[in-house]
């Protein structure tokens, strides 16, 4: 009896096994098509024409726009705001080996990797600055004077020790290219408040490490791309039609536009035609709107003075001048401004001559964020524009080369001010010499909720379905957790 029954139990087994892995399909075939169908919706809530129409958010913003001030190549946070008395102690003597043991036994243990065993005091003198009492070093000397206005986080960590990659996972949330920049993300979620002007806009000499997969739209709709604008002469290449063709210009637009319109109604859906015929009509208005914020020249006098447009040196001038245009284009409703301060191929990388590389950097750029923020704050703009000075990494406190030193993405620093966020807090903290996040280490996908929140989005919410994945600038669900205490 026993024996008879087997075959019978063997069949059942395997025919109910089929059955689950059937049903198994099925419903990760529905949660696809339920992904795919809440995306179409998203798009479809988006007028495909007037793609930057500002959006609701998800609950009371904080901010309404963001400059995004990146700082390219790793500059030193123990060289700038992350003080360390006891590099002077041990300068030219090895790690100590409770730090090393420490940092060897996470999977920040390549940050040992090229550079001698020796620490290296900064070069750099100390003071502290404001009520606050923040640390700063002679480096920065105007952003000293607004300690008071900025909040540090000085746990940061990335997953990459290499340029590229955490560049991509600051600006993407991914130390893979390919994925859609922050800037995109903000303004696929709330548009834009002025219908003249691109949502999101990138200002650079030379771009980041890594190439525009820093800064571009990814996998979201092409609309959402940024738009490169320039702080000398047209601000976008080729706006201005010629002469001969100006007054006629509008009839051959509505033309252009309604056989544009025509071909797009053949293909439903594809969302890169749309975008065509969006950029048009957006060119088109931006004719006037882009030329008058371009015209940074016209500022009063006290204003150059104030960025530092009338400094010697040019290149603090030419990083002044984007300062500059990044408040004009905010003033004017822009959502998102990501500046990039690269004028030439090195940028902060100080493997060597740490002082030579640095001072010079410091120079170029220190008046102009520090203009920006007084800028802001005496319009009133200020408590509306979140305001980030960041880079991919920070730099070890080991000596590398002739005095320079190494990539550290294990514990660095970086500063946030205005659009809700408290202002002279210091948060986390490295060990002694600076090497490794200790206290409250922050992933970047903390900043992106962050950001996100105090822009009145729902960084849980804010998903594009690519194969049926939600992709999300903070990664899967549930793994991101935003400063709710640096919030005002």
């Amino acid at each position: 009896m026993l024996y008879s029954s087997a075959p019978s139990n063997r069949r059942n087994f395997v025919s109910s096994l089929g059955g689950g892995f059937g049903w198994l399909a099925l419903q990760a075939l529905e949660k696809r098509v339920h992904a795919e169908e809440k995306t179409r919706r998203a798009v479809a809530d988006i007028d495909p024409l007037s793609p930057y129409a500002a959006r609701r958010p998800h609950f009371a913003p904080r901010a309404k726009s963001v400059i995004f001030l990146f700082m390219v190549g790793g500059p030193s946070q123990i060289d700038t705001f992350d003080y360390k008395p006891l590099l002077n102690q041990l300068d030219g003597k090895p790690v100590p080996e409770s730090i090393r043991s420490a940092v060897e036994a996470t999977r920040h243990a390549n940050v040992f990797h090229g550079c001698d065993d020796v620490v290296m005091r900064s070069p750099f003198a100390f003071q502290q600055h404001g009520e606050s009492g923040a640390w700063v070093s002679e480096l920065m000397p105007r952003i000293a004077k607004h300690v008071d206005d900025l909040c540090f986080i000085h746990s940061m960590q990335a997953d990459s020790n290499n340029h590229a990659p955490a560049s991509y996972q600051l600006h993407t949330g991914d130390i893979r290219a390919g994925k859609a920049s922050l800037g995109s993300w903000v303004t696929y979620g709330l548009g834009t408040e002025n219908a003249d002007l691109p949502g999101y806009v990138v200002l650079f000499d030379a771009g980041p490490l890594g190439g525009a997969a820093n800064y571009t739209n990814g996998f979201l709709p092409p609309a959402f791309q940024p738009t490169r604008m320039r702080d000398r002469g047209l601000p976008v290449l080729d706006l201005t039609p010629a002469e001969p063709f100006a007054s006629e210009q509008r009839d051959a637009m509505d033309l252009l536009q309604d056989l544009n319109r025509r071909h797009r109604d053949q293909y439903p859906g594809f969302l890169e035609l749309d975008a065509r015929i969006a950029s048009y009509e957006l060119a088109y208005r931006m004719q006037s709107a882009a030329l008058e914020v371009g015209h940074v020249d016209e500022e009063p006098q006290y204003i150059h003075a104030l960025y530092g447009l009338d400094h010697e040196d040019v290149r603090t001038q030419s990083f002044s001048r984007k300062c500059l245009m990044a408040r004009r284009l905010v003033e004017r409703g822009v959502r998102f401004v990501q500046l990039y301060d690269m004028p030439d191929k090195d940028g902060w990388d100080a493997h060597d001559r740490l002082l030579e590389n640095h001072t010079p950097r410091a120079r170029w750029t220190d008046i102009g964020v520090a203009g920006l923020i007084a800028d802001l704050k005496q319009r009133g703009l200020l408590d509306s524009t979140l305001v980030i000075w960041a880079s991919e990494f920070g730099r070890t406190p080991m000596k590398q080369g002739n005095l320079g030193r190494q990539h550290n993405a294990a514990g660095f620093t970086l500063w946030m001010a205005g659009g809700g966020i408290r202002p002279g807090l210091h948060v986390g903290a490295t060990d002694e010499l600076g090497l490794m996040a200790t206290e409250r280490p922050v992933q970047f996908r903390d900043l992106h909720a962050t950001i996100l929140t105090a822009l009145g989005i729902d960084f849980e919410q804010l998903s594009f379905s690519i194969n049926g994945r939600d992709e999300r600038i903070t990664g899967v669900a549930g793994s991101a957790q935003p400063l709710m205490d640096i919030l005002l």
